[in-house]
């Protein structure tokens, strides 16, 4: 007679709430009985759900100077994993975007990573990121060779896993690049039960709307300059290290709502005009919530979105990075262009029953056993 699977889920830190974490709570979902190894922990960051995860955390949530950090704490991940001691578990399932696939798994163990991106300062996006590098003539060799050497690290750390499930064939497309390794592409879900549409189809919003993580690389400063400049009104909802530089370059059309519950997130995707999605992303979750709640999508024609969005059914793209182009596409927009009905049914094409039906799948072949 076979023995229950035990399995432990390792995640990068637990420290604010996006699109991984969704990805991780799905996952504990499939595993209830699996505690989660991270390196840090704060539930205060995090929705009243994670309060039922088995949480373990490494000897950085020890530091406190260090917990509201990333950046500090980057250095020290990698021994934070390997410092795991995961004997007796059969299945490690890392959710990473970082370090977390460094875990070392138990002889005997399969160690299967859903992997989100290579890391992306390292590898696909490096040149995006030494771009704000300070005093850059006088830091960016330095740089550069900093990343040479996480480079050279990450590959080491990749070749430790088993089997790889991409987050997107986008990603797909990077771990073949730069690990070298084949993956199988299961996209995450969208709970298409907790969105919906507005039960008057005419009640639409004036208000476009940005849900994001205010850092940089998610260019909420061309949603932000575009509106302010057509005096279209704007919500941002999220927060991050950018948030002091959007607020001065806004106008008054534009409103910053800092993080909100999910009863104020449903609402605000219902009541918008739009989702404005501008970053180039490894996938993207926030463009299926929005389309789930029957709103269509503006996004920047780049990454995941390209995998989610159906241009002229359930949004428009707009080509360039820069702000002009996504004030062109605003400026000919018709919201009632787009059937809420096609964006829904759009948006249920990446259901949590296929996301647990495509894991499994991967975890059953690569286990050759049942769950």
């Amino acid at each position: 007679m076979r023995t229950k699977l035990k399995v432990a889920l390792v995640h990068d830190l637990l420290v604010s709430y996006g699109g991984s974490e969704q990805v991780l709570f799905e996952l504990h979902q499939m595993f209830p009985e699996a505690p989660v190894y991270t390196t840090i922990f704060d539930p205060s960051r995090l929705p009243p759900r994670f309060a039922v995860l088995d949480v373990r955390h490494s000897f950085l949530q020890r530091v406190p100077s260090l917990s509201r950090n990333y950046a500090a704490i980057v250095p020290l991940m990698p021994l934070a994993f390997k410092a795991f001691d995961l004997r007796g578990y059969d299945l490690v399932l890392s959710s990473a975007h970082a370090f977390s696939k460094a875990v070392i798994a138990p002889p005997g163990a399969l160690h299967v990573c859903y992997c989100y991106t290579p890391l992306r300062y390292a590898w696909s996006h490096q040149d995006e990121y030494l771009a704000r590098v300070p005093v850059r003539t006088l830091l960016e060799p330095l740089g550069r060779m900093v990343l040479e050497r996480l480079r050279k690290w990450d590959y080491a750390a990749s070749q430790g896993v088993d089997r790889y499930i991409a987050i997107s064939e986008n990603v797909r497309d990077r771990i073949a690049k730069y690990y070298g390794r084949d993956s199988d592409v299961v996209y995450p879900a969208v709970n298409i039960s907790r969105f919906g549409p507005n039960p008057g189809q005419g009640r639409r919003g004036d208000s476009f709307l940005v849900v994001s993580r205010l850092f940089s690389y998610k260019r909420v400063d061309a949603a932000v300059e575009a509106c302010t400049r057509l005096k279209l009104p704007l919500k941002v909802i999220g927060r991050g290290p950018e948030l002091a530089r959007l607020r001065r370059m806004a106008g008054p059309t534009v409103r910053f709502l800092g993080e909100v519950d999910d009863q104020t997130l449903e609402a605000e995707y219902r009541g918008c005009r739009a989702l404005l999605f501008t970053s180039d992303e490894d996938f993207g979750l926030v463009p299926l919530e929005a389309m789930a709640s029957g709103r269509p999508v503006l996004a920047l024609n780049r990454g995941g979105a390209k995998e989610t969005v159906v241009a002229g059914v359930t949004g428009q793209f707009y080509e360039d990075a820069g702000v002009e182009a996504l004030i062109q596409t605003l400026q000919g927009f018709r919201p009632e262009d787009f059937d809420p009905g096609d964006c829904r049914r759009r948006a249920g094409e990446f259901s949590v029953e296929r996301f647990r039906c495509g894991v499994e799948a991967v975890l059953k072949r690569e286990l050759g056993r049942d769950l």
